[in-house]
């Protein structure tokens, strides 16, 4: 499989990703700040997101994917509105699919959808930001159940506002 599968995403020092509700309130202190992140979307061709991702993204004012093709995962009926494709397949089969129709980077986004690209062995590289808060309750970057990976860091970066940036290959 040519296809590389690449994680860009936000966690609490105690690992959370959102709180319980889904809320991303907490990260709002960073946003307008550059860590990255757009050279990382420009560098992927198709963006897969979760249902719980997606749900949350269309209460944001605007589409925050742009004209990036983007890919749903969901087992619930939606109604796309942004152009994006809903798909019920698993990760391996949309994996595979990806890769016969020649996408070569794709942005996986979604804390269980991660999970489940995760212990299939696709994921490549992950890049987590860890923001300097303690929620102490929310939606878990990483859960039971998923296997042993042995991670290796290809950058480190700290920034005046206390985040740290880690970047690793899978």
């Amino acid at each position: 499989m040519r296809t590389r599968f690449a994680v860009f995403i936000a966690a609490s020092v105690d690992g959370y990703i959102a709180r319980p509700d889904g809320g991303l309130d907490w990260l709002k202190p960073f946003e307008g700040q550059e860590h990255g992140y757009t050279a990382f979307y420009e560098s992927v061709d198709a963006v897969v997101i979760g249902r719980g991702t997606y749900d949350v993204v269309l209460t944001f004012p605007g589409w925050a994917y742009g004209k990036k093709r983007v890919i749903v995962c969901t087992r619930r009926p939606a109604s796309p509105s942004h152009g994006e494709e809903i798909t019920r397949e698993e990760p391996r089969a949309l994996a595979e699919r990806l890769d016969r129709e020649g996408v070569r980077r794709v942005y996986v986004d979604g804390g269980a959808l991660i999970r489940s690209f995760l212990r299939e062995g696709l994921v490549h590289e992950m890049t987590i930001s860890v923001i300097p808060v303690i929620l102490g309750a929310g939606i878990p970057l990483f859960a039971d159940g998923l296997p042993e990976r042995r991670l290796r860091l290809i950058d480190a970066r700290t920034y005046a506002s206390g985040l740290v940036q880690l970047r690793y290959t899978l």
